[in-house]
């Protein structure tokens, strides 16, 4: 991108249901530089809510609605995290019913009619100072709504020390999200240790984690330091936790909870002081049969993030299949110019059961193996070859939207995140272009 990205703008949501007072409101705010979302009820209002709280900076809502009142979309929204702000417009006679929801957490209220230039003062002043996930750079984790929730609870995450649980099927992406958590953290200085607790035997699993002193088994013929020590003030990711043995689950929770360890063979305790995050993909929660301690498990998911699969997120697939494409062309001579539109057909067709792992192997083969300049269906997908088409292709819908997705946030790109320009290279209107990100969660 040649320019500068533009700031992000604000969001609000708007809650009324009379056309003339909605419309002016949403005039007269996207003129101020305000995303607009625009509900006519009061169950709209809900169903969005429940969808984006957390990127709005403010909600002006009316009390008096045709299906409902504000009050009860209020009480909805403050059941959901990241509850916005909420600014009520009343009649005089609901003045009482307005001051009992500032009481409940409402930030202000205005009675009509009221002077516009006053109503944009108390906005700006009741909007919250910081949204959830709010950062000056682009995504990194990918494009859909679902991995950009997961994302925006790990930067949100990564300013307290507590213990992460990231869950999420193999091949889903919890070591780059725990990698992420970690190099926004304040101790990005200090080292990140990876642990995988299936890939080590049982037996030796206890001593790489906790290190043994000289002399401690058969063997040991110096000290050697495990990597909760090696951790330092960083980060120690377990991944796999759930196959951890019993015995070592007992151990790594006293290390929680005290802050130290004893070295195999050792008597004096060491401090910890990295930071746990854990990852697994098997569903740890009691009552699942797993035979997984449950007072470690609360302690391990104190912060909970959930990496959804990659079948759940058809809007990544292209996104990703272009950066994997970078990064394997990067390492070596050959000449690609990128997918064929039958490969990004097919590649969205594709269940993706080893997530994003297997997506990136088979581009990486893809590249090492393709005699032309355009990655073909073959290419991507040679032990599919001459395979009849299986069912479980992706709703119409969901092609469409990912593909215009793709190509608005190329258009944004290209013009440096001007809208209207943006607009006129797609050949649509500015409203329809805003309409089509406001519903895809395109963000320049």
């Amino acid at each position: 991108m040649s320019a500068a990205t533009p700031p992000e703008r604000p969001r609000v949501g708007l809650v009324e249901d009379d056309p003339v007072m909605g419309g002016s409101i949403v005039q007269r705010l996207e003129l101020e530089g305000w995303d607009v979302t625009w509900w006519r009820t009061g169950n709209d209002a809900v169903a969005g809510l429940a969808r984006a709280a957390a990127d709005l900076d403010l909600v002006i809502c009316d009390i008096q609605l045709p299906d409902m009142s504000g009050e009860a979309v209020f009480e909805a929204a403050a059941r959901q995290p990241d509850t916005p702000p909420f600014l009520f417009v009343t009649g005089f006679a609901e003045i009482d019913q307005a001051v009992r929801l500032m009481r409940c957490g409402a930030v202000d209220f205005m009675t009509k009619p009221f002077a516009m230039d006053d109503f944009l003062k108390r906005i700006a002043t009741g909007r919250r100072s910081a949204r959830p996930g709010l950062r000056p750079k682009e995504y990194v984790l990918g494009r859909s709504p679902a991995i950009q929730h997961a994302e925006d609870l790990v930067l949100r995450y990564a300013a307290h020390d507590l213990p992460v649980l990231l869950t999420g099927e193999t091949g889903s992406g919890k070591e780059v999200a725990a990698r992420l958590l970690h190099q926004v953290s304040a101790r990005s200085h200090e080292p990140f240790i990876a642990v995988n607790c299936a890939a080590i035997p049982a037996d030796l699993l206890e001593s790489e984690i906790f290190g043994h002193e000289k002399g401690a088994f058969t063997g040991a013929h110096q000290r050697h330091l495990g990597y909760a020590e090696r951790a330092g003030g960083g980060t120690l990711f377990l991944d796999e936790i759930g196959d951890m043995p019993a015995a070592l689950q007992a151990k790594l929770l006293r290390l929680i909870e005290s802050e130290s360890f004893t070295r195999l063979g050792g008597e004096t305790p060491v401090p910890f002081r990295a930071r746990i995050v854990a990852a697994t993909h098997r569903n740890l929660a009691p009552g699942q049969s797993t035979g997984f301690r449950e007072d470690l498990y609360f302690r391990l998911a104190v912060l909970p993030v959930e990496i959804p699969p990659l079948r759940q997120r058809p809007e990544d697939i292209l996104w990703l299949l272009d950066r994997f494409l970078e990064n394997a062309v990067a390492r070596t001579d050959t000449r690609i110019r990128g997918f064929s539109a039958l490969t990004e057909e097919a590649a969205l067709a594709y269940p993706w059961p080893g997530n994003v792992r297997e997506l990136r192997n088979r581009v990486d083969r893809a590249v090492a193996l393709t005699v032309s300049e355009w990655i073909m269906p073959g290419d991507l997908f040679p032990d599919r070859a001459g395979m009849p088409a299986q069912p479980g292709f992706l709703p119409l819908a969901d092609v469409r939207d990912a593909a215009e997705r793709r190509q608005i946030e190329r258009a944004l790109e290209q013009t440096g995140g001007q809208v209207i320009k943006a607009a006129e290279l797609l050949g649509v209107g500015r409203s329809t272009l805003w309409e089509k990100m406001t519903r895809l969660g395109v963000r320049t």
